[in-house]
């Protein structure tokens, strides 16, 4: 009889348990989704960040960007990583691929300074992903410095590790559209106004000036830049100060490579 009770109470117990666990881990997911809803990046200090990211139970992904926004933590391409990040979460937010099972979130050194430490992070910005039920790995960290943090290298990056299809949609930006009909027009009116004379076509000295730069602008990042889609240029968000060179040695401004070409020189 004695035994009877025993099993009887464990099978209890298990039951109970389990049911306590699928309800943590609904209110668990449909906390995430209302905040998703409402903002594609869910803002987590240190106390979310524990039970949402850290604590069992959990059966979705979690894409974190751990970063430092703040200027007097002087992390200079913290702001254009964000803003490349909220594009790939905006991307998912809105398409057909949105399920509840991966979410995006952000932690802030200043929500969040134990997550760092948790981490053993001691720079900014990091990407991680979460994968469920299990701990990152080596791999579930971005490598920045070699892929950059472009959005289209992120939603690469979240495809190879949580099988996820993010197609990005960028804001229409036409300054480049315009930079071109701008360089096509003024060329066009040079050669009208030398249309009598136009031997310096011919001139090897001109064409090789122009061999030199080409030269000259792609060995000092330009290339990179271009695979790795860079900023031209850093502004504060807070002081509106300009910053032409990135304070990581990892990472580089498009300025920066037109101020070592002409340095060159």
């Amino acid at each position: 009889m004695k035994q009877f009770i025993c099993v009887f109470l464990i099978c209890i117990f298990t039951i109970s348990n389990v049911f306590t666990k699928e309800d943590i881990l609904s209110e668990k997911i449909q906390q995430l989704t209302d905040w998703s809803l409402k903002k594609p990046i869910i803002r987590l200090n240190s106390e979310r960040f524990k039970h949402y990211v850290k604590t069992a139970p959990r059966n979705y992904s979690m894409i974190v960007m751990l970063t430092a926004m703040s200027p007097q933590r002087q992390c200079s391409i913290c702001k254009q990583a964000h803003d490349e990040f909220q594009i790939v979460a905006q991307s998912y937010r809105y398409s057909s691929a949105f399920t509840n099972k991966v979410f995006f979130g952000l932690v802030d050194f200043d929500d969040g300074s134990e997550v760092f430490q948790y981490l053993k992070l001691n720079s900014a910005p990091v990407f991680i992903h979460f994968p469920p039920r299990m701990k990152p790995k080596k791999s579930d960290y971005m490598d920045i410095s070699r892929w950059g943090f472009s959005a289209e290298q992120i939603a690469k990056w979240i495809h190879d590790r949580a099988d996820i299809q993010i197609h990005i949609f960028r804001p229409p930006n036409y300054s480049g559209f315009l930079l071109i009909i701008l360089l096509v027009t003024m060329i066009g009116g040079l050669l009208y106004i030398k249309r009598n004379s136009l031997e310096f076509l011919y001139n090897q000295i001109v064409w090789g000036m122009f061999v030199v730069l080409a030269i000259l602008i792609c060995i000092s990042g330009q290339i990179w830049n271009s695979i790795r889609g860079s900023p031209f240029l850093h502004r504060n968000p807070q002081t509106g100060q300009i910053g032409l060179f990135s304070g990581s040695s990892g990472y580089q401004f498009i300025a920066e490579t037109y101020v070592v070409s002409i340095s060159k020189l």
